[in-house]
């Protein structure tokens, strides 16, 4: 990696107790269950070996909570974004996702098949989450060149970059692109933008083997 290249590591936040209840988070919050705590503390160790100069991460609860176990190993300077945040799912936020079937099938329908332009009612779509995930990034490179930045944020932001630097239609008959679990993700970005290392670089590991 060249003097002007700056890698980012990108990590999911741990598993909250919405997690656990199969709920919609979105910008609203809920702690990490003991077993993300868990989880988060031994990630901290896992990805101590790698060369990391600081932290740059969501600003919502769940991240940081993940953000402070990490930095047990870590001990690194963190930076929060709010641009990192998850994509705002708006009135669905705090359904589980068996009640957001029963009550609004229809309609997920319709936005699913809408692909990049989903787009729960109010909140946001997967461009705009896109773009500011982008901009959050490009920012990082800018203010960090040549630096190696672990990524604290959540799902959504690491589909939205992942299915557009393999140019995803995010469609349901697509085939799988990111693995059950929870994994570190490699992007670089220089003066020519953002492209993808490595997708799946290491498996993190889970207390108790669920995937969520």
């Amino acid at each position: 990696m060249n003097s002007t290249t700056t890698r980012f590591g990108l990590i999911r936040h741990g598993r909250t107790t919405w997690n656990e209840e199969h709920r919609i988070q979105g910008w609203q919050d809920s702690p990490l269950s003991p077993s993300g705590r868990a989880m988060a503390r031994r990630w901290g160790e896992e990805l101590r070996p790698m060369p990391w100069q600081r932290i740059l991460a969501s600003d919502l609860g769940r991240a940081r909570a993940t953000v402070a176990e990490i930095n047990r190993a870590l001990g690194l300077a963190v930076y929060l974004d709010p641009r990192l945040r998850e994509q705002d799912w708006g009135c669905w936020s705090g359904l589980t996702f068996a009640e957001l079937h029963a009550r609004h099938r229809e309609e997920l329908e319709q936005q699913v098949a809408a692909g990049w332009d989903f787009r729960p009612p109010g909140g946001e779509s997967r461009r705009e989450v896109l773009a500011r995930a982008t901009a959050a990034l490009e920012d990082g490179w800018q203010k960090w060149p040549g630096e190696e930045i672990l990524v604290v944020c959540h799902e959504g932001i690491i589909k939205c970059l992942l299915y557009h630097l393999c140019r995803r239609r995010f469609l349901p008959d697509e085939p799988r692109l990111l693995r059950r679990g929870y994994w570190l993700h490699l992007l670089r970005a220089d003066r020519d933008g953002i492209r993808l290392d490595t997708i799946h670089a290491l498996a993190l590991t889970t207390v108790d083997g669920n995937a969520d």
